[in-house]
């Protein structure tokens, strides 16, 4: 059995005239949580569904667990967990007949079905709910329900195409602890598929979770990140490493009136951006150039009528790499 649970090369695919997907190769091993980050259009969603062979790449291969999604696509799928951006349930069935419906599609017996949908709803914290209508369930539940229904086959790669976007920061945050729970304390163990010998696969072999996501934050918690832009990955590293790149070259700026501290930072020959965060500015600016803006730019700022009140080195945050490798990949 390979050492990835997803080893995909030079996929290539386009629509027309636009390339959704260039060139991207991943490698995900077990019990990683890898997030695909980037913003709408990058070619996250199209990159999901030639990994799970819902789309034919015009250029390259994917194997998942070993096998290739297009010579072996049942085997293959069959260790796939898939949950698409929009809800797909079905909204007049209830929580537990959405369950069955799609364990029943993927082979189980009806001595298999129901305690694993029990074991997986008690997961999730959709326990309690099993009778209640999928149209009737709150946003969150929804997307939990989402979440049971790709786990119903114990999948050992699930792939989650941007799960919370247009959630709550509550639900989010849930949404999270599941998946982190999941890679953590697997469920239990699952049968090995026909040709593969007796018994079951020991879980500690590790589930893999791929997700892709526009919010940094939730990058942040992944234990690799690739960015994608214009369907391309531009990086790929863990966020700490990602992160180190600008190590000493970002400042926090704080004052008033914030549109001139903006113009007047921008106008330094030593900085390279300078972006919105909330109430304050991260100036991004020249190695080794810090002490140097530090001791100019209040004077800079001050003849151009504006206050400063905070100005200090910070670390970088992974909103800064995104912009700054966005930049560069244009050059």
């Amino acid at each position: 059995m390979t050492d990835y649970l997803v080893n995909a090369t030079g996929l290539k695919k386009s629509f027309g005239a636009t390339c959704a997907v260039d060139d991207v190769s991943l490698r995900i091993k077990a019990g990683e949580i890898y997030g695909l980050v980037g913003s709408d259009g990058a070619g996250k969603t199209t990159t999901m569904r030639l990994l799970v062979g819902a789309l034919l790449q015009d250029a390259g291969e994917v194997s998942v667990c070993g096998y290739d999604i297009l010579k072996q696509s049942e085997q293959a799928r069959s260790q796939i967990g898939y949950l698409s951006q929009r809800f797909s349930m079905y909204e007049d069935l209830t929580v537990l007949e959405n369950i069955r419906f799609f364990a029943e599609i993927r082979g189980l017996s009806a001595t298999e079905w129901l305690p694993r949908s029990m074991e997986i709803l008690e997961f999730v914290g959709l326990g309690k709910f099993v009778d209640r209508r999928a149209g009737q369930l709150s946003g969150g539940m929804k997307q939990k329900l989402g979440l049971a229904s790709a786990l119903v086959t114990r999948p050992r790669l699930l792939l989650l195409d941007e799960p919370t976007t247009g959630v709550d920061p509550v639900t989010r945050q849930d949404f999270w602890q599941l998946v982190i729970k999941l890679v953590s304390q697997p469920l239990s163990p699952t049968p090995l598929p026909q040709g593969e010998g007796q018994g079951v696969r020991e879980q500690s072999e590790g589930v893999s979770v791929l997700i892709s996501t526009p919010y940094m934050d939730e990058a942040s918690r992944c234990h690799r990140v690739g960015f994608m832009k214009a369907g391309k990955i531009i990086a790929e590293d863990t966020p700490s490493n990602l992160r180190a790149r600008l190590n000493g070259r970002v400042l926090e700026l704080r004052g008033s009136p914030i549109n001139v501290l903006r113009h007047v930072a921008h106008q330094d020959e030593d900085v390279e951006d300078v972006a919105a965060f909330g109430d304050k500015l991260h100036v991004r600016i020249r190695a080794d150039k810090s002490d140097l803006i530090i001791n100019r730019l209040p004077d800079e700022i001050k003849a151009a009528g504006g206050t400063i009140t905070n100005l200090r080195v910070i670390p970088p945050a992974l909103e800064d790499v995104f912009i700054a490798l966005s930049e560069s990949s244009h050059d």
